[in-house]
């Protein structure tokens, strides 16, 4: 490094001491506490530019300090050998594992009388301090990408009500060649906020190492600069990428300056482009915002002499991670309680779990298909989701068995069992179905017949059957009496073919219409 210059009020005192005393050198660098190789470079300095004591009342320390760095013949605006590409040593600077030793290093190889590593070092940051503010900190290549949204909202107008709708406008850029996303979503909240995020590492095509979002609801449930909390589903998010999440510190908006700067070339890029078109949807909006993007990514970028994406494509891809195969699919988690009919509820819907976890607190993970439900870290149950229908969905394998048995009570079921048996086994069951108003209430009396007939030989059984239809025997008791009597052996009487019985007290048929 250069070595650093005496301040003013240290140089009045050597001269003090060296013109006004007579001290030796050694005595003035002891005085100083300074080597006296350096009291005798700024003696030489001060003959070289002829200065004399005392110091005339005109001479201010601006203009000493002339007099002893330029005219004298050292430092400043003059430069006498040849001078590398600043905006290439910028540009290699953000290649992994480049330094300014290797960069000089290279440099002196091409030009041996070429400035020594100090100046070399002194010049670049002058340069670099010309940079726009966005290049300013030291990015290295596929390290960082930053993430935030704008604060100002684009307009869209519903077409059939004509309502205005304001959307928000996501920005990340990545740090070392400033290629920007951006696009417009109706809200900032966490599915917008991931599907950003997913269309973003999609449009860069590779994967930065870390992500550095503002400290938003949906991506950090608490913020602190120790142990921030990042959401779970944004935890989730970046778990699929393996890329990490390092939120900024609160209220330090330098720690993500660089997407503050693209947040703000993208409000006069697009907002300002776009303050005259009037938009009908968020896809059309969209469509505009990714034209003016591209148009933003391919301009030349001043004195570095490239465009972010040709940037982005010589030296940040190749140093990014590959995306994995499928996109990541949004997952909301949720916190729920497991009901007395072991079934939690999830968006409207019930879905069951194993009837042991009834009273337990469980976690929900809520996609667009399915929805599966965590107990103590061990995924318990998974569902296709439901968005109509049934508002049940129950797995026979969660239920205790005695509620299996009774879910599993259906009329065919009934009905395939009588068939088993006989015709007019079949037909009794089907009798005791139509004889209720609602078939779930026969099932109790199906159930109790089946259990009367098992065991016993078919043909009697059928015969029992065909009892009990014939007499209109149609209920548990009437069965098990037929059964416990053996009266299938016997015939009904028939009435006898003789002329009607009339009689004042008989009604007769039309008294019941």
């Amino acid at each position: 490094m250069p070595t650093k210059r005496l301040s003013m009020r240290r140089i009045h005192r050597l001269m003090t001491l060296r013109f006004g005393a007579g001290a030796g050198t050694r005595v003035i660098a002891r005085e100083l506490g300074i080597s006296h190789s350096t009291v005798s470079e700024y003696l030489a300095r001060i003959a070289a530019a002829g200065i004399t004591w005392p110091l005339s009342a005109e001479m201010t320390d601006a203009a000493l300090e002339r007099l002893l760095f330029i005219n004298g013949g050292v430092q400043a605006g003059a430069r006498y050998r040849s001078e590398p590409d600043w905006a290439v040593v910028a540009r290699e600077l953000k290649r992994p594992g480049v330094t300014l030793m290797i960069l000089w290093e290279e440099y002196r190889g091409v030009h041996p009388d070429g400035y020594a590593y100090s100046r070399y070092c002194q010049l670049f940051r002058a340069f670099e301090c010309r940079l726009s503010p966005s290049m300013r900190q030291n990015h290295v290549a596929g390290d960082k990408g930053f993430v935030d949204y704008s604060g100002k909202r684009v307009p869209i107008v519903d077409p059939l009500t004509s309502v205005v709708h304001e959307a928000e406008i996501f920005v990340a850029v990545l740090g070392a060649s400033n290629l920007t996303y951006a696009e417009a979503t109706w809200t900032q909240a966490l599915p917008d906020w991931i599907g950003s995020h997913v269309r973003c590492l999609r449009f860069w095509g590779a994967v930065p190492r870390l992500l550095v979002p503002d400290n938003l609801k949906s991506g950090v449930h608490k913020a602190s600069f120790y142990d921030p909390e990042v959401n779970r589903s944004y935890a989730a998010m970046a778990a699929h990428y393996g890329v990490g999440i390092l939120p900024a510190r609160p209220y330090h908006p330098r720690d993500k300056a660089k997407v503050e700067t693209a947040v703000r070339i993208a409000q006069y890029y697009i907002l300002g482009r776009l303050r005259q078109v009037t938009f009908f949807s968020l896809a059309e909006c969209n469509a505009a915002i990714t034209a003016i993007v591209a148009d933003m990514n391919g301009r030349l970028m001043r004195r570095l002499g490239l465009s972010r994406r040709q940037l982005f494509e010589t030296v940040e891809w190749p140093t990014m991670r590959s995306l994995p195969e499928t996109d990541y699919e949004f997952a909301e988690w949720r916190l729920a309680r497991v009901g007395i009919d072991y079934h939690v509820e999830v968006a409207g819907f019930f879905y069951s779990v194993l009837h042991g976890l009834i009273r337990e607190q469980v976690e929900t993970r809520l996609t667009e298909r399915t929805v599966e439900v965590f107990h103590r870290g061990q995924r318990v149950a998974a569902h296709q989701r439901r968005y109509g229908g049934p508002r049940h969905g129950t797995v026979p394998d969660h239920m205790p068995s005695a509620h299996r048995r009774y879910a599993e009570w259906n009329p065919e079921r009934f009905q395939h069992q009588a068939r088993a048996i006989g015709p007019s086994t079949e037909a009794l069951i089907l009798a005791v179905l139509a004889q209720r108003p609602h078939p779930e209430q026969g099932f109790r009396t199906c159930l109790g017949i089946l259990r009367l007939l098992r065991g016993i030989d078919a043909a009697r059984a059928e015969a029992v059957c065909a009892r009990a239809i014939e007499i209109g025997a149609l209920n548990y008791k009437s069965v098990a009496s037929i059964l416990e009597l053996r009266l299938e052996s016997r015939t009904a009487p028939r009435p006898a073919d003789s002329a009607p019985i009339l009689h004042a007290n008989i009604r007769g048929s039309r008294y019941y219409h």
